[in-house]
């Protein structure tokens, strides 16, 4: 198993850590089976939609599976065998297979606790790219994002520790790999600064992100060797 990563306070374990948390029956796996669900409940929600399933059944049918995960912790999962992603897409397929079978009750998970959901999920997917998209595309895509927006995240938190939050928010839209510049000296003018230091503060927010993101993939392999292959694979799926 990949060691865990030392960061910033807050920065989440290793991907594959809390799987192996999630799944250990000796432990108390709460918290770590709610940060599996929030991470990946959109992106299997987008899965489940792009099979054929409408916006109701596919909320259904991702409570369902995360209840039942939940509930059994029988998951036969380790890092040899590759993505966790890639295992929660095959456990997704022969779920829904049985789930035709059953009514709707059946795929609420009963009784069980529900995890929370995505609210906004169905205005998400209908904006999504999807025209060309198989239901793995739209997964590994919805992933990506949630990655960028988690380092994101984590970068907003340090630069609020900081005390450069309003600074952060200017700049935040010219962080993305293919964001445009901003208009330097207007931007400059609206925060108070020299043109020659908003410069140099963009170009270390874009570096900081960078190393954030890398540590975020680092965290969801098994072997450090693999970073670079994920990080092409996720900028892949990002791709039109």
């Amino acid at each position: 198993m990949a060691e865990r990563v030392s960061t910033a306070p807050g920065f989440r374990t290793t991907q594959w850590s809390l799987v192996l948390d999630a799944v250990a029956p000796e432990r108390d796996a709460r918290a770590a089976l709610e940060t599996l669900c929030s991470t990946y409940w959109y992106p299997l929600y987008g899965f489940v939609r792009r099979h054929g399933w409408s916006h109701e059944d596919a909320q259904d049918l991702v409570q369902a599976f995360f209840a039942r995960l939940i509930e059994k912790r029988d998951w036969r999962v380790a890092p040899e065998r590759g993505r966790f992603r890639s295992f929660l897409m095959a456990a997704m397929r022969n779920f829904m297979a049985n789930a035709r079978d059953h009514d709707r009750a059946d795929k609420r998970g009963g009784g069980a606790p529900l995890i929370s959901i995505d609210d906004e999920a169905s205005g998400r997917f209908a904006a999504e790219p999807i025209e060309h998209a198989t239901p793995q595309s739209l997964f590994e895509r919805a992933f990506a994002l949630r990655l960028l927006d988690e380092a994101l995240g984590r970068l907003e938190a340090e630069q609020a520790s900081a005390g450069n939050s309003r600074r952060f928010a200017a700049l935040r839209p010219y962080l993305g790999a293919d964001a445009a510049l901003p208009a330097y000296a207007a931007l400059a003018a609206e925060l108070s600064m020299n043109e020659g230091a908003l410069r140099v503060a963009l170009h270390r927010l874009r570096q900081r992100h960078g190393e954030l993101v890398r540590r975020a993939v680092a965290d969801i392999v098994q072997d450090p060797a693999d970073v670079e292959s994920e990080i092409d694979a996720l900028l892949a799926a990002l791709s039109p």
